[in-house]
């Protein structure tokens, strides 16, 4: 591939999803462009890179930021983040929010919805305690595709094998065919999913008690990390939690944080 036909996609997707594309990674580009391009009747990555030049084909822009977009995730993931979130941070709710009885939760690139689940299901665990309480969760994602995933709470055998309990999973969920289950419908309508870009102003969906934005920021460059963190303390009230993915970090790249109590792999928004 010619540099400059490289270069269109690392600009295109630099611009639309913060994706740090690198010389060592273009083999990338054949393996999760190529359907889009045959959807597209493009027959080359080169084609591809011609039409995307004068950047007014938005379905094409959009299909292959959405490609190239890592969808990783499983229910519990990395489990420490979810004790954290039902051990520490919901008792604190609990007593800092005992006025209004809301609580407010973003998980933030939250890819099939494993994630925001997750959170649902502990919240669902702790019903007796949240009763009277209102918890909102959210899930966004920058894949259209990925949310309608995510609404729907269908998972496959392998996908509800990776990180979830049994008892979550006869509890929570309701078998489809062999292979198949989906979250029964009241822990789904629990969960609000819609479309949602980091690189984007997401100012007007409100504020939020507590953020997860895990294992998201390893694929960008250092200026937009601060970019992305300065964003998302705006939406973080005062005393909320920020949760990153393990090995990432704000320290050296915002002030608007403090660590957190958990090796500093949970940052709290500073009071101050």
């Amino acid at each position: 591939m010619k540099p400059e036909d490289f270069d269109v996609f690392a600009v295109l997707l630099k611009q639309r999803s913060g994706l740090v594309l690198t010389r060592e990674k273009a083999y990338l580009l054949e393996s999760r462009l190529m359907p889009v391009a045959r959807k597209n009747n493009i027959a080359t990555l080169e084609g591809m890179a011609l039409a995307l030049r004068d950047k007014r084909d938005e379905p094409l822009m959009a299909a292959v930021t959405e490609a190239m977009t890592t969808n990783e995730s499983c229910f519990f993931r990395d489990q420490k983040p979810f004790v954290y979130f039902q051990k520490v941070l919901l008792p604190q709710l609990l007593q800092t929010r005992a006025a209004k009885k809301q609580i407010r939760i973003w998980s933030a690139a939250v890819s099939s919805g494993q994630e925001a689940y997750s959170l649902a299901m502990i919240c669902a665990e702790e019903a007796v305690k949240l009763q009277g309480w209102t918890v909102d969760i959210l899930g966004t994602d920058l894949s259209h595709d990925m949310v309608e995933r995510a609404k729907s709470g269908i998972y496959t055998q392998f996908e509800v094998q990776r990180g979830l309990p049994i008892k979550m999973l006869v509890k929570y969920f309701q078998q489809l065919g062999n292979d198949r289950w989906q979250i029964k419908e009241q822990l789904r309508q629990s969960v609000e999913f819609r479309t949602g870009n980091l690189m984007q102003d997401f100012g007007a969906i409100g504020t939020f008690d507590i953020v997860y934005c895990r294992n998201v920021l390893i694929y960008f460059d250092a200026p937009t990390k601060t970019r992305v963190l300065d964003a998302l303390s705006k939406v973080l009230v005062q005393d909320g939690a920020l949760l990153l993915g393990r090995g990432e970090t704000v320290l050296g790249l915002c002030d608007h944080f403090k660590p957190g109590s958990e090796n500093g792999t949970f940052i709290h928004a500073a009071t101050a």
